[in-house]
């Protein structure tokens, strides 16, 4: 699954116990209560460890999520709009997240900007529900991804850093 660094960082995210989605009415006001639980100490400990590389909000229905996510490299920060909606069939599907600039600019995307975690992601996350949420897609999906893509797309000139780009 992942590195001995990811499964700490992994266990120390509350895990959800409410299986709900936004149909769910009530129960998705617990579902998503435990969602910012976990969001919120997942961001905790990221700064705690010197690591923090993102921030998420969400609409009122706790439907639609967006914010920004940023890669340092070369102690440059690369920072990044992401967005994604929750499914109606969540937490049973993961939902997809969109780096919206990064669109058409690696082969690990889909149309829209949508992050590709089908190999690896999808069936950790489907032997995880309702365990699993948005602060392990965060944590097994976009961080990963970010690690692996990011430095490949600067290497090969496709993504500069923004003060070099207006040099």
């Amino acid at each position: 699954m992942a590195d001995e660094a990811t499964r700490r960082v992994v266990s120390e995210i509350p895990v959800l116990k409410t299986n709900a989605g936004p149909r769910d009415r009530e129960l998705w006001v617990q579902r998503l209560k435990e969602e910012y639980q976990s969001l919120i100490r997942y961001v905790e400990n990221n700064k705690n460890a010197d690591n923090d590389w993102f921030r998420l909000e969400s609409n009122k229905e706790g439907t639609r999520w967006f914010g920004k996510c940023w890669y340092i490299h070369d102690l440059l920060k690369y920072e990044f709009d992401i967005e994604f909606d929750i499914p109606i069939t969540y937490p049973t599907t993961a939902p997809e997240i969109a780096v919206p600039e990064l669109d058409g600019k690696t082969a690990k995307m889909y149309r829209g900007g949508k992050i590709c975690l089908t190999d690896h992601f999808k069936p950790l996350w489907a032997r995880n529900v309702p365990k699993f949420g948005l602060a392990h897609l965060m944590a097994l999906g976009l961080g990963p991804w970010l690690a692996v893509e990011i430095p490949d797309l600067i290497q090969k000139g496709v993504i500069q850093h923004k003060e070099k780009s207006h040099q």
